[in-house]
């Protein structure tokens, strides 16, 4: 018969360790209003169903003064559990034990789940709240930190990997969120970047407080490093689970399919033929396309606040999950730029390898011009996109709104890009460029030697509109499948996905692309 008391000895030791940092801990962390690492966890998880590993494990330092401290969890929980009926790995620093700083013993159970996820399939989360490496273990931890980078780079693509900035994450730390899909930021509580405020002011001369320069601000509208603000723990914690509702557990899977949408009539809308303007120059917020043609207007956009002039994110198309692309003509006419050119290349990326079908509205007048553009790597950068939609092998279907000029008309998955499906409303241009641009090239030497020089730009300019400003000439060429009535864009995207669901699309063996970065 067991013993009882190595029962009791081991419900004890549990008790002590699941306490963290301890009571007086626990109570400062609460007051600066965040969630302890576990509480965390008890709101991603179902109920009952975590399961913790390496609870006991103890770290092996003997310098100044560690062989005598107890770190219960080593500053970190980490485990498995079920949200929403799906598994999920997860590693939660406890900032209540040693600032939640990563040594040797740390990174193991670290590295042991993200090992698990890649052998099982499944989502790997990550919640940072840490002082960052482990001064006392020197080397130890900052190998541990390696070992975390190479399984992030490990798991990417293989399966979704997601990081909560829940408190500080600094130096060497911030690497592994850059290293995963998605990151959401806790508003006034994460902060994110590499050299801190004091470091900084010793070396540079510039003063900057922590929040300024790694809060939400800095990174959701400058950066473009974070692509969720969340308000605090619990909304960070409700926005990932939203987020894997879109997403398959790994790269072999398809994204999760609901039945109940897949059933409904898909009418045709008729509102969607008054959203865009008459005036070509008029801007109209590309928003309302979007959540008409989703399923219940449900549209999770990622990095809503960088690089506005393109909107990304995910919906789902009678029952399922789609990624989308769309110019923002509310904002510098929907223009792309550098900034623009990556954060949609990524996104493009990622729906490739998690076998998401792509949904691209177009609305674009060009590249964006200028010197600083030019000297910032615009043609590297806009490459990007054309080389992410040329790779992209999943389901790809263009929907062309109303502008779509030059490069750009391309960049935006045009049918010589791979598109699979091409279809313009009647309010759509492809031309090489605009009608007045176009006509000053053209036509300088007539306009210049005209009676009326404004008269006849004028002229020249109706005609060209004549040729270029609707979508016929490229129906004609077999560039587009269909020209077809704004309010039936939902059912017709709707039939193009169903039929696509089949698609395979066989490239060169090769180990990977160069894409250029």
């Amino acid at each position: 018969m067991m013993d009882r008391e190595k029962i009791k000895q081991l419900l004890e030791k549990r008790i002590r360790l699941y306490q963290g940092g301890g009571e007086k801990r626990i109570a400062k962390h609460h007051a600066s209003g965040k969630l302890t690492a576990r509480e965390r966890l008890a709101l991603l998880f179902d109920e009952d169903t975590f399961q913790e590993t390496h609870l006991f494990m103890k770290h092996r330092c003997t310098n100044f003064g560690m062989e005598t401290k107890e770190l219960p969890g080593e500053g970190v929980v980490t485990g498995h559990g079920f949200v929403d009926g799906r598994p999920v790995y997860v590693a939660s620093q406890d900032f209540t034990v040693a600032g939640g700083s990563v040594g040797e013993a740390t990174a193991k159970k670290i590295w042991a789940v993200m090992d698990d996820a890649l052998k099982t399939g499944d989502p790997f989360i990550f919640i940072n709240d840490s002082g960052g490496a482990r001064i006392q273990e020197g080397v130890d931890a900052l190998s541990g930190y390696g070992g975390i980078f190479y399984r992030n780079v490990e798991l990417s693509g293989v399966v979704p990997q997601i990081s909560i900035i829940a408190g500080p994450c600094a130096g060497g730390a911030a690497y592994s969120p850059a290293l995963t899909d998605f990151i959401i930021q806790v508003r006034h509580k994460g902060q994110l970047y590499i050299t801190g405020p004091q470091v900084i002011k010793e070396v540079t001369g510039e003063e900057v407080t922590p929040e300024q320069l790694g809060g939400v601000e800095s990174h959701a509208h400058y950066s473009g490093v974070i692509h969720f603000i969340a308000e605090n723990d619990e909304d960070a914690i409700l926005l990932t689970k939203r987020l894997l509702s879109f997403l398959p557990s790994n790269n072999t899977e398809d994204p999760p399919f609901y039945p109940e949408l897949h059933e409904e009539i898909v009418a045709a809308d008729e509102s969607l033929n008054d959203i865009v303007p008459e005036d070509p120059r008029e801007a109209y917020d590309m928003h309302e396309i979007i959540w008409r043609v989703v399923d219940g207007g449900d549209f999770l956009e990622v990095q809503e606040h960088f690089a506005p002039n393109i909107i990304i994110g995910f919906g789902r198309l009678v029952g399922r999950t789609i990624g989308i692309v769309a110019n923002q003509p509310a904002y510098r006419a929907g223009v792309l730029d550098i900034d623009s050119s990556d954060k949609a290349s990524r996104f493009i990326r990622f729906c490739n390898a998690f076998n998401i079908p792509l949904v691209t509205f177009v609305d674009v007048p060009g590249f964006l011009p200028g010197v600083q553009q030019e000297y910032g790597g615009i043609i590297r950068h806009g490459a990007k996109m054309l080389f992410a939609y040329g790779a992209a092998t999943v389901p790809k279907l263009t929907v062309i709104v109303r502008k779509a000029y030059g490069g750009a008309y391309l960049a935006m998955c045009s049918k010589d890009m791979g598109a699979d499906r091409v279809c313009a409303w009647p309010s759509a241009e492809i031309a090489v460029m605009g009608a007045e641009g176009a006509v000053n090239v053209l036509y300088k030497k007539e306009i210049a030697e005209a009676e009326d020089p404004q008269e006849e730009k004028k002229r020249r300019i109706q005609e060209y509109c004549n040729a270029f400003a609707n979508p016929y000439i490229a129906a004609g060429r077999g560039y587009l499948d269909d020209i077809i009535e704004p309010a039936e864009t939902r059912a017709y995207l709707a039939a193009a996905l169903e039929v696509l669901r089949s698609k395979r699309e066989l490239r060169p063996q090769k180990k990977h692309g160069l894409i250029p970065l």
